[in-house]
């Protein structure tokens, strides 16, 4: 029997006629001789693609991310120690606080959690930035597919990856770095209530926008703007219409009623902070900042888009090209494949112009309202306002990604984390050697934390409970002793509310003046009132990197007893 005859006995018969061994053998024979490149390549353009696997993909995308930026970042910043708003972060997290005066709670909260999970130390921090950033790489996705299909979704993560704010400048924690986990959860939110119009959607989105505003205020900026996208839209009446957006406000106030009343409680000091920090600024000084912030930001852009043109505009055996129409010709050639115009059903426009009119306004909007309201514009500030670029770019109808160019941009991603990775400790003793003097990156404030802990349990025989000082100094003090003593910042009217000078007092506490910090006088001053009898010390601390002397740093010490030294502390 043939085998022809043979398989259609077995379709009719319900049998297995058997393996028909020469077609497998001739489909093997190809296989093999397909490099695994190409085998790797097509197996993750197939599962990036694919809705039922570009989740889980995505998932382990960035989880990968995470895990080798935290690596690359703990390598680098070997020879100094946590940022100064990451030990700030850190000691908010030592008490669940309903705002902890410059701010809301939300990151003193989740570093808090995060700290009762993993020990305290430096790699941990990084491990905690890259979290969010990782987190904020999955809701970047789950927003992109509800605007493009899943390939160039999964561009846009790739994207992302590359920016900037997701790996190198994204290496300390703060209120700013998990406004890219709240604002996306917030966008993802709004492009649900804007779709679905119902009364669920409109609490989820509510919901959201509260959590955004318990990471910092700044959030407002965002939220403003997805209401004038929604404003602006063609369809902006039957969402209106709808009880979404209503639902949403209702939700929202619920969301922050503890906090608006611990923020009356307070004296509505975040935003005493803001404006004595931030406001009152000359115009010259506004438009000097506020071009800084566009120029710094926009440059951040450029890495991840230059990266995805030469993805896009790549052309095998291009230097065939070159040869044949010249440098400028080639280029402009480039420039042009990408493009192409029709319609294009990997784009969804109703959700793309949502994405372009909010992402057009949270990146002027801000800077012009800066200049005209005299405002101090961090350039920082831009962290969490520039993720929606890449998807804007992406989701322009005219522009055309192929599978190939999803593959290189990736590839692109590897090549680039895996060189950092192996360049990391170079930097990080290079910049050792280059700027070890510099001061305040290398100040020796872990060791100096050992120092004075050691020196409080000698005299006292129990746990330090209080450090008075700047932010610059205390912070990192309660972050690397071991004994994480709570900080207490001299005049500040915007204080944590972590502890008090009247519990200082009472429980003793360690004061420092930097003898390099501009206003010692005033430090020694608010030491004078509030410690007359201390015992006084000087101290010298400084750092070895790989044999290299790091910046020696003199400080002024003074040590306050407790009231009750014969009773332990406990807190």
């Amino acid at each position: 029997m043939s085998d022809a005859s043979s398989t259609e006995t077995g379709r009719r018969t319900g049998k297995n006629p058997g393996p028909r061994t020469g077609l497998r053998s001739r489909q093997k024979a190809r296989l093999r001789h397909v490099p695994v490149t190409r085998r790797v390549a097509a197996w993750i353009a197939a599962v990036a693609h694919d809705p039922a696997t570009s989740l889980r993909f995505v998932i382990g995308f960035a989880v990968v991310h995470a895990l080798l930026w935290t690596i690359i970042l703990t390598a680098l910043k070997a020879a100094q120690d946590v940022h100064m708003d990451v030990a700030e972060a850190y000691a908010w997290g030592q008490k669940f606080l309903l705002g902890y005066g410059k701010h809301p709670p939300l990151a003193g909260w989740v570093a808090g959690v995060w700290f009762r999970i993993f020990p305290v130390t430096d790699w941990a921090t990084y491990a905690l930035a890259m979290t969010v950033a990782g987190t904020g790489l999955v809701i970047c996705w789950l927003i992109a597919v509800r605007v493009v299909d899943h390939r160039r979704a999964m561009f846009m993560v790739a994207m992302l990856a590359l920016y900037p704010v997701f790996t190198f400048k994204g290496f300390k924690y703060n209120p700013d770095l998990l406004q890219l986990v709240t604002l996306p959860l917030f966008v993802l939110a709004y492009l649900e209530a804007f779709q679905k119009r119902t009364v669920m959607s409109g609490i989820w989105l509510g919901l959201a926008a509260a959590l955004a505003l318990m990471t910092k205020y700044w959030v407002l900026t965002m939220i403003g703007a997805a209401g004038l996208a929604s404003l602006l839209h063609p369809d902006r009446m039957r969402f209106w219409r709808s009880p979404a957006p209503w639902v949403a406000f209702a939700a929202c106030f619920a969301g922050l009623l503890p906090h608006l009343w611990w923020l009356k409680q307070a004296d509505f000091l975040p935003l005493i902070y803001a404006d004595d920090v931030y406001g009152g600024r000359t115009f010259a000084t506004t438009l000097r900042l506020a071009s800084i912030y566009l120029a710094h930001n926009l440059g951040l852009l450029l890495l991840p888009v230059s990266f995805a043109a030469i993805a896009l505009a790549w052309k095998l055996q291009w230097w065939r090209s070159l040869r044949r129409r010249g440098f400028i010709g080639e280029f402009i050639a480039s420039a042009r494949r990408p493009w192409v115009r029709g319609p294009n059903s990997g784009v969804f426009l109703t959700q793309a112009r949502n994405i372009w009119i909010m992402q057009i306004i949270v990146a002027l909007v801000p800077p012009i309202a800066a200049v005209a309201f005299g405002i101090y514009m961090k350039t920082d500030w831009g962290i969490s306002l520039f993720f929606l670029v890449p998807l804007a770019l992406i989701a322009l109808p005219t522009l055309r990604v192929t599978q190939m160019a999803l593959i290189r941009l990736m590839l692109m991603w590897l090549v680039f984390t895996l060189v950092m990775l192996l360049i990391s400790p170079i930097i990080a003793a290079q910049t050792v050697r280059r700027d070890g003097d510099a001061g305040v990156p290398f100040a020796p404030k872990s060791e100096f934390a050992m120092q004075l802990t050691e020196a409080w349990r000698a005299r006292f025989n129990r746990r330090w409970a209080v450090v008075a000082g700047t932010t610059e100094i205390g912070e990192p003090l309660t972050f690397y002793s071991p004994d994480h003593p709570a900080p207490l910042t001299p005049r500040e009217v915007w204080a944590s509310g972590l502890t008090s000078l009247e519990e200082a007092k009472q429980r003793g506490f360690i004061g420092i003046c930097d003898t390099k910090d501009l206003e010692l006088n005033k430090c020694e001053a608010w030491m004078a009132e509030n410690a007359p009898n201390a015992e006084r010390l000087d101290l010298t601390s400084r750092r070895y990197f790989h044999g290299k002397a790091g910046p020696a740093v003199k400080w002024k010490i003074w040590i306050v007893g407790p009231e009750r030294p014969d009773e332990e502390d406990d807190k």
